[in-house]
This record gives structure tokens, C-alpha cells and sequence, in this order.
């Protein structure tokens, strides 16, 4: 007896069902992701919620509170930055940039304490590691090599810092850390645009450099302190006595070995 001729179409059929069962399974992996994301633990939204308190100015998260940290941490090391590049950069441009992060981390500070107190939270009184490391590294230098360094270390600082700035902005439902964020968009701009003014930002380097260091400011470990009813002094910020000057227009400078 002679087999029985295959149906016609029915490999066809068949393979196509088996193609359409695998596209339809892989879709389902693709979607399902989305639409449960929100419910799954240890998500963004998840560790929103585990990590803010409430305040009667509205929510905290641990976002907010890192910025506030930030805030005041920046003011301690760029302040004492700016009163040295006053007294030793050698270009008219290089002592403005240091005048205006002397006058606008003074204004900042004050802010950033006013805010932190009504919120009760703890501020430290002492740069960390990495910005003890800068001071002592523009310490070290001289003439144009500090001009150079004070204007790379700076932006690459105050680059971070506004990346920060702009999703706290963005995402607080605080109404005072709104307003903190609000003052330090302004002030950090500016000693952006006046630290590039001195000529010596090498952005070829900085655009490495965001690169190599651009992680969340948040992660999924525990968030900083929540509000305490007893956040302790913070030591304000203030610049020594100095010299003053009105600022002049900055004007930009060659790089060293230009």
C-alpha cells in the first residue's frame, strides 16, 4: 500500500500556527512587564513610598532629603574654593568666578539651613572625603595650573550638583524643598556660566568625565535621616575677611599651553 499523500497546506498551517503561538507568547513577556512594574517590590515607586514621611509642607522623600545634604555639603568646600581662587588665580576672569561662588553659596547656606530647620533635619559641618580631596588638591597648585584646575574641578562639581537640582525639581512634592531647589538652579547656573567664562574648562574632558559618573543620586539602600526633633547647629558658612572688588565683566582666558 502506497502512503497516504501529506493534506495539502496542512505543513503550512501547522508551521504558521506554531510561528503566531511563539510571537503571541512573546509578546505577552514584553507587555506583561508594564503593565506590573508599578506592583512589583523593590521598584522606584516602591522605594518612594518606604522612604518618604510626612511634613506639613508636604512629602519627603529620600531623594529630598539627599539634595538638602547636597545643598549644604557644596557650600562647604566651594565657599573656602572661591575665597582661595580670589586670592590666587591670575586672571581677572578666574578671581571673578571665585567671587561669585563666595556670594552665592553664602546666600545658599543660609537657605539651605533656614529649610533644614523646618524640617528638621540634620546638616553636617564638614566637606566629605572627595571635596576635602579637591581643596587639598587646588592647595598644592600654582599660577595657570590652578587657574586650569579650579576651573575643571568646579564645573565638573557644580555639573553633578545640577543634574541633581533638576530632578529634585522636577519630583518633590515639598513645597519648601521646591523653593530650595527653585534658589539653587539660579545659583548654580550662574557659577556655571561663570566658571566656562574663564576659559579654561576643558569640555572635552567634562563630557568624559559626566559620562563615567552619571548614576542615579538615589539608590535602593536606606535613605538619609528623616526629620528628628532635635536635628542639632548647623555652623553657618560665612567667608574670612577679604578684599572686595566690584566684579567686572569675565573675560575669557587662553587654557595653559595654548
Amino acid at each position: 500500500m502506497r502512503p497516504r499523500p501529506p493534506v495539502k497546506g496542512r505543513g503550512i498551517f501547522s508551521g504558521t500556527g506554531l510561528i503566531i503561538t511563539a510571537l503571541a507568547a512573546t509578546l505577552a513577556a514584553l507587555v506583561f512587564p508594564i503593565w506590573s512594574y508599578a506592583d512589583r517590590s523593590g521598584t522606584g515607586v516602591d522605594v518612594l513610598n518606604a522612604q518618604t514621611v510626612s511634613t506639613q509642607y508636604g512629602p519627603l522623600s529620600a531623594l529630598d532629603r539627599e539634595f538638602v545634604t547636597k545643598v549644604r555639603l557644596a557650600g562647604l568646600w566651594e565657599l573656602p574654593a572661591g575665597q582661595q581662587a580670589e586670592a590666587k588665580g591670575t586672571t581677572e576672569a578666574v578671581r571673578t568666578a571665585g567671587r561669585h561662588l563666595v556670594e552665592g553659596h553664602t546666600f545658599l547656606d543660609e537657605r539651605v539651613r533656614t529649610v533644614a530647620s523646618r524640617l528638621g533635619l540634620a546638616l553636617p559641618n564638614e566637606p566629605n572625603d572627595q571635596q576635602q580631596g579637591w581643596l587639598s588638591e587646588l592647595d598644592t597648585a600654582r599660577g595657570e595650573q590652578y587657574d586650569w584646575k579650579f576651573a575643571n574641578i568646579l564645573r565638573l562639581a557644580h555639573g553633578r550638583v545640577f543634574s541633581v537640582v533638576a530632578q529634585v525639581r522636577a519630583s518633590t512634592r515639598n513645597s519648601l524643598v521646591r523653593e530650595l531647589a527653585d534658589d539653587a538652579n539660579t545659583t548654580v547656573l550662574d557659577h556655571i556660566k561663570i566658571l566656562e567664562a574663564t576659559g579654561y574648562v576643558d569640555f572635552d574632558a567634562l563630557a568624559r568625565d559626566m559620562a563615567a559618573g552619571s548614576t542615579p543620586p538615589i539608590t535602593r539602600s536606606p535613605g538619609p535621616p528623616g526629620p528628628t526633633t532635635d536635628p542639632g547647629a548647623a555652623v553657618p558658612v560665612t567667608p574670612s575677611p577679604a578684599a572686595t572688588y566690584t566684579l567686572p565683566p569675565a573675560a575669557a582666558s587662553q587654557p595653559p599651553g595654548s
